[in-house]
């Protein structure tokens, strides 16, 4: 195995590390809270629907749902930013599915509106949570070429709609923008993928080490490197679990049925639970 490769491997996992401890990463996530039609109050005080931590003001201000719409009613006294700009009275939200979403943030506090089929809610990040700092380094199968494989991709002709699960034991519908196809182990495999920026691919897959060695519902994966001519290369040490591993807070959508792959894919990052 060529030392760069093994290099680019090791460098992409440290990355993908780092980035989990990130300020404002996974790991910082301290709650997701669901709103109620009407006023939802938010602050420390134990009464409060939207709990802060202690070191908040006990009461922050209201968010308001009004159908899909959200408010946010500052108390008086009290300042927040939103989006890097001082605010100190009421302003309509925009959510995370939004291409600019409105972020409140309160020293090293974090919140912003998340849109999603079962409801609106508001999540949560504290930058001081322990977990960014002593959580288990990420944990990865040995790196083997076996599993970096050249494919072909077929772009379909419209998108074909799929049922993903996801985090609520729901069925979302999405699209797919084509299929890859690829063999291991004298065994043809086809998987459906999403086209993403600069020519690369999204796959989300199952295979047979997932609930066992890998986290159960399956594993993420982006090629690295650019379609050329219907050919790609997969490289499956470069897949991971997803951020609902790491954290009760995350809402994942995960592999659909037909991205089952039916033998071991004993490459990418191994999973145990830390609970």
């Amino acid at each position: 195995m060529p030392d760069t490769y093994k290099q680019q491997v090791m460098q992409w996992r440290a990355a993908r590390d780092a980035t989990l401890r990130a300020e404002n990463g996974w790991l910082a996530l301290a709650g997701l809270f669901w709103l109620k039609e009407g006023d939802n109050i938010v602050g420390s005080d134990p009464a409060s629907d939207i709990l802060l931590p202690a070191r908040a003001p006990g009461s922050l201000g209201i968010f308001v749902l009004d159908g899909r719409r959200v408010t946010f009613e500052i108390t008086p006294g009290h300042a927040v930013k939103v989006n890097q700009q001082d605010v100190e009275q009421e302003m309509l939200l925009r959510a995370d599915t939004d291409d600019a979403p409105s972020y409140i943030t309160l020293d090293t506090l974090r919140m912003v509106v998340i849109e999603r089929p079962n409801g609106i809610g508001i999540r949560l990040w504290d930058n001081l949570r322990p977990e960014r700092r002593i959580y288990p380094s990420r944990e990865w199968f040995p790196i083997n070429e076996k599993f970096r494989l050249p494919a072909r991709y077929f772009h379909y002709p419209t998108p074909k709609k799929v049922l993903l699960p996801d985090t609520f034991g729901e069925m979302r519908e999405d699209t797919m923008d084509g299929q890859v196809t690829f063999e291991l182990d004298g065994n043809m495999f086809d998987l459906d993928a999403t086209e993403q920026e600069h020519g690369r691919l999204y796959i989300q897959f199952r295979d047979r080490t997932s609930g066992t060695e890998t986290y159960p519902t399956g594993r993420y994966y982006y090629t690295l490197d650019a379609l050329a001519d219907g050919k790609i290369t997969l490289d499956f040490n470069f897949s991971y679990s997803p951020p609902c591993a790491f954290t009760d807070y995350a809402t994942c959508l995960f592999a659909p049925e037909q991205n089952f792959i039916n033998t071991r894919i004993e490459a990418g990052e191994y999973y145990h639970s830390h609970d």
